[in-house]
């Protein structure tokens, strides 16, 4: 496949190339973009890129946009592709772009061209009738956007500012191989199916409620859930010689002036005043870590120094971005903050790699690896950031795991290693981080007596496995489909009594496995058998323990198993002993 850079050189690569797949979403588009103005010549184009899966653009329709108009799109999309046009690149002023803009009065492009540097240069990609200015790279023919979708419309405010006009956001897919659009279309039903949101309401474990928009209430078994995984957290951070602390949620103003946060991350957190001073909620762990560093003098002897901390964080997000688990305004972030000396760091890199693969490993993940670099606004010399770079990028190399880098996404204090799982459909999802932080030892003036006598500046590491727990919780839903693991099930077992005549044996047996730790509820419901099993099904639970009169007078349980191995798999593992049962449940249960 060819792609068009900017200064015209053409470039051959593969659909799966990070930047291949970016340069084909992207023209595809500009397909949907001239599509439009083909079919509503006076539609105003906002904005086109290329996103994680797909593409999509920004119209500002002068109709009530429906169902039928998206059909007709995607139909003229096609249209457009089969014409197989070439694209040219060519280079204008920033004038003559504007005059340009101006004349088919695309008053979007015009505030966005306005606003470039006096003299730019500016560059338009071409296919056919349609010419937009563009940084590209894009496919060199329409030709080879086999197969496209247009998935969904939503609304999106010009710019992000819910100030501005709201515009028609439309999403969209495309791929080189039919076949490969069908899979995709495929995993998107499953998804559906799989939805946390859905499963979260029908197995009882969260809720947002309207009086808390983006502030998820966990019930009883979402409580079970979380507490498990935290419980999980913390053994495995305890043998790795991790100290945990709590920070309050509520500090003020001069420590996230400190930090950087008042000037990096201020429209995101959320404030109040209290006795004239200004506070803000904590929306990161890592101030406070750095307040618990410094409280009293430390030695080299101690470093390295590792603090973990469950702390709950609130940041602000806009309502149109909230989504179930994934996107809310308060969440526990499984954090942890590593203070050592330059000697120690890429040992400590590799040591939390290593923590961070053991954990995804334990739930049946793949992941990938990116290393960010320095974004714009960001704190530090260069001199520092190419330190900090190079440490995480020999670490990962001596390590020998493949990873690629993404510029400019670091932290606005550090480059950071980004670990991108994914899940059983095929979906990845952005959770452990690593990132090292010369920035923050140094405004807080954190120092340690080193082995001669001297003062030294610790070096600095924060790093979560989870990330947010919510979102884990809300991608281990859709990643098992609910189905959890007996270790992780909120129900790892339902009794269920033939009839009344067995509601005494039934309760027995539950509080006998109770005492043995098995999480188990008994449905003593006046209804059928089938009837119960089927809600215990729906309910994914991973064990039915079926009790009539042979079960009653032998004192054993008949067990019934959610899961097959395969198609010839039974799910009846038949009677057993209660202590028989509890046994296999320990056994599933360890972590």
């Amino acid at each position: 496949m060819k792609v068009l850079e900017k200064n015209g050189q053409v470039i051959e690569g593969n659909f799966e190339e990070k930047e291949v797949k970016e340069a084909f979403w992207h023209t595809s588009a500009h397909v949907l973009a001239q599509a439009v103005k083909r079919l509503y010549p006076d539609t105003k184009c906002a904005i086109g890129p290329a996103i994680d899966n797909g593409f999509y653009y920004d119209f500002d329709f002068s109709f009530p946009f429906t169902e039928e108009n998206l059909a007709a799109i995607e139909k003229e999309m096609k249209k457009i592709v089969k014409q197989s046009l070439p694209l040219e690149v060519f280079e204008v002023t920033k004038e003559k772009a504007l005059d340009y803009m101006r004349e088919r009065q695309e008053d979007y492009k015009v505030e966005m061209i306005e606003e470039l540097p006096e003299g730019e240069t500016i560059t338009f990609y071409k296919q056919g009738d349609y010419e937009e200015f563009c940084a590209g790279p894009h496919v060199s023919n329409t030709c080879v956007i086999k197969a496209i979708k247009l998935l969904s419309t939503a609304g999106a405010y010009w710019r992000g500012d819910e100030k501005n006009k709201m515009l028609t956001r439309i999403y969209g897919i495309s791929f080189p191989k039919a076949a490969e659009l069908k899979d995709y279309l495929n995993m998107l039903e499953e998804a559906k199916k799989r939805d946390h949101r859905k499963l979260g309401k029908e197995l009882g474990l969260f809720t947002i409620m309207e009086e808390g928009p983006g502030f998820p209430f966990f019930l009883p078994k979402g409580m079970i859930l979380k507490n498990t995984l935290i419980d999980y957290w913390r053994k495995m951070h305890t043998r790795e010689g991790y100290e945990e602390i709590s920070t309050p949620i509520l500090l003020n103003r001069q420590l996230w002036e400190t930090s950087g946060h008042w000037d990096h991350y201020r429209e995101n957190m959320y404030t109040t005043v209290i006795d004239d001073m200004d506070f803000a909620v904590k929306p990161m762990n890592c101030p406070g870590g750095m307040l618990v560093y410094k409280m009293e003098p430390r030695s080299y002897k101690e470093l390295p120094l590792r603090l973990g901390e469950l702390g709950l964080v609130h940041r602000h997000e806009k309502s149109g971005q909230l989504h179930g688990l994934m996107r809310v305004r308060c969440f526990t972030q499984d954090d942890a903050h590593i203070f050592m000396t330059e000697a120690q760091i890429e040992n400590e890199i590799q040591k939390v790699v290593k923590l961070i693969d053991e954990v995804y490993k334990k739930f049946g993940f793949t992941y990938h690896v990116e290393l960010s670099t320095r974004p714009d606004d960001s704190m530090g010399t260069e001199e520092e950031w190419e330190v900090a770079t190079n440490a995480l990028e020999n670490a990962i190399k001596a390590m020998s795991i493949p990873y690629e880098v993404n510029e400019g996404d670091g932290a606005f204090y550090g480059p950071k290693l980004d670990f991108h799982l994914q899940d059983s459909i095929g979906r990845t999802w952005q959770c452990g981080t690593i990132q090292l932080d010369f920035q923050l030892p140094q405004r807080f003036e954190a120092e340690y007596i080193g082995a001669d006598g001297e003062k030294h500046r610790p070096i600095m590491i924060h790093r979560v496995v989870f990330g947010s727990i919510e979102r884990f919780i809300g991608i281990l839903i859709e990643h098992y489909a609910g189905k959890f693991p007996t270790w992780l099930a909120p129900v790892q077992a339902k009794v269920l009594p033939v009839s009344d005549k067995f509601a005494d044996y039934a309760k027995q047996v539950a509080e006998a496995l109770k005492a043995s730790g098995v999480r188990v509820e008994v449905d003593d419901r006046d209804e059928k058998l089938g009837y119960k099993i089927r809600q215990a099904q729906l309910q994914k639970v991973p064990y039915m323990l079926i009790l009539g009169e042979k079960e009653q007078s032998a004192g054993t349980v008949s067990v019934r198993k959610r899961d097959l191995i395969d198609e010839n798999d039974s799910p009846e593992l038949g009677a057993m002993s209660v202590e028989e049962f509890a046994a296999i449940i320990k056994e599933e249960s360890q972590y």
